[in-house]
């Protein structure tokens, strides 16, 4: 049985890891929850396919505590390559 982990976003900022434990708890197991801090979203992960796609239906598109979630699969990080730069370096020289 292999765990999913769920993107939940729209939060307001005062929702704890708590908060979303107990509330995702109703549709299965929670392995974790991870509230990344003033930016509005997290990740809870479930115990497996069947709970994480259960909470996903009952919970996207609620309100929770004044704010309308939004609960997707989340996806691994994109690799973020270098990059960037841009240009030739120029100095200029007062006169």
């Amino acid at each position: 049985m292999q765990s999913i982990k769920l993107y939940v976003g729209n939060l307001n900022y005062s929702v704890s890891n708590e908060d979303l434990k107990e509330l995702f708890s109703n549709h299965g197991e929670v392995k974790d929850v991870n509230i990344i801090e003033g930016k509005g979203f997290g990740f809870v992960e479930m115990g497996d396919t069947t709970q994480a796609e259960a909470a996903k239906e009952a919970l996207d598109g609620t309100e929770y505590k004044g704010r309308t979630m939004k609960v997707n699969e989340a996806y691994p990080p994109r690799n973020r390559t270098g990059g960037g730069g841009g240009g030739q370096r120029r100095d200029f020289q007062r006169y």
